[in-house]
Parts: C-alpha cells; sequence; structure tokens
C-alpha cells in the first residue's frame, strides 16, 4: 500500500497580514540572488488574498496576473511593484556592512 500525500500550497496557511509579512521575509532571505523566488512568493500571498481583487487593484487582467507570477513569467519591476503595493505591501532597500571578521555582508540594524 502506498502513502497518499497531497500537495503543500503555503497559500492556504497565510491567514493575517503578520503571517504574510513573515512569509515574505522569509522567503526573501532564503531566494539569496534569484527573483523568480521572490516573484513565485508574491504569488503565492497572491492566492491567498484573493486574485480577482488584486486584478481590479492592480489594473492588470486575472490571466496577465497569473501568467506574469508563474514560473514562466518575467514581470517588469514596475509590474512587482505594482503587485505588491497592491497587497498592502512595500519594497524597502536596506543599507548592507561587511563584517570584517568573516569579510561577509549583514543587513545592519
Amino acid at each position: 500500500m502506498g502513502i497518499k500525500t497531497n500537495r503543500w500550497d503555503s497559500a492556504e496557511f497565510l491567514e493575517t497580514d503578520e503571517d504574510i509579512q513573515l512569509y515574505l521575509a522569509a522567503c526573501i532571505e532564503e531566494a539569496g540572488d534569484d527573483p523568480d523566488f521572490i516573484v513565485h512568493a508574491l504569488g503565492v500571498i497572491a492566492r491567498a488574498k484573493n486574485m480577482s481583487q488584486l486584478a481590479r487593484d492592480t489594473g492588470l487582467s486575472r490571466e496577465g496576473l497569473y501568467k506574469a507570477l508563474s514560473p514562466e513569467g518575467n514581470p517588469t519591476f514596475a509590474t512587482v511593484a505594482k503587485i505588491a503595493k497592491a497587497l498592502g505591501l512595500q519594497i524597502t532597500v536596506q543599507q548592507l556592512y561587511k563584517d570584517p571578521s568573516n569579510n561577509q555582508l549583514h543587513a545592519t540594524s
């Protein structure tokens, strides 16, 4: 008898704004230099929040959103910023410093 598994969907567990913020922060940290991972995370958040409402809020079609946030999508930064804003998120930049003891970059606190 085989083991039955279900496909994991992170969107099912993003119930509050705090859940979403923590999820996105973890994805950004995990992504490293992979912007596709962050776009994927925005897609998960979009599904959790309501893709139809997001389409209305961004002025983009539902199909266009699904395409832009899909693994084959290649959204412009303007599209990513528009989606983030419509989701109630803000893209920010933080200064990094180089730790002289190990020569690695770290975010300032």
